[in-house]
């Protein structure tokens, strides 16, 4: 992924992430249980972190382990807020099952952008 485009995603993302947390705070939290709107916000909130590593990730500059961390955190943003998205307004709770997968991806993400960060630091 370019830094651009990095930027790109993590801003979409980030406003995405702002929009649904207004939706959740004074639409949703009269609609939904507890648990479901805790569902709800902790997609929101894992959304929100990773737009700003991806924001971050485009500003760093141009290397294969920024590219393929970005990438990683961008299908795991995804999969992982996506499928509880899904799950709080579906009801489905074998969305819940894809959840994993997309943490796999942001873990991921954050060891390749360890990677990166150790070589610029070993490189000094």
């Amino acid at each position: 992924m370019g830094a651009k485009f990095c930027l790109f995603i993590g801003s979409i993302y980030g406003g995405l992430s702002v929009a649904l947390g207004a939706f959740g705070a004074h639409y949703l939290k009269t609609r939904l249980s507890q648990e479901m709107l805790t569902v709800f916000e902790v997609a929101v909130r894992y959304q929100m972190y990773h737009a700003l590593a991806l924001c971050l990730i485009g500003l760093a500059g141009s290397s294969l382990y920024l590219s393929y961390s970005a990438l990683a955190m961008t299908v795991g943003t995804l999969l992982f807020s996506g499928s509880l998205y899904l799950l709080v307004f579906t009801g489905v709770r074998r969305f819940g099952a894809i959840t994993p997968i997309g943490g796999l991806f942001l873990i991921i993400g954050w060891i390749l952008l360890a990677v990166y960060s150790f070589q610029m630091v070993s490189d000094r």
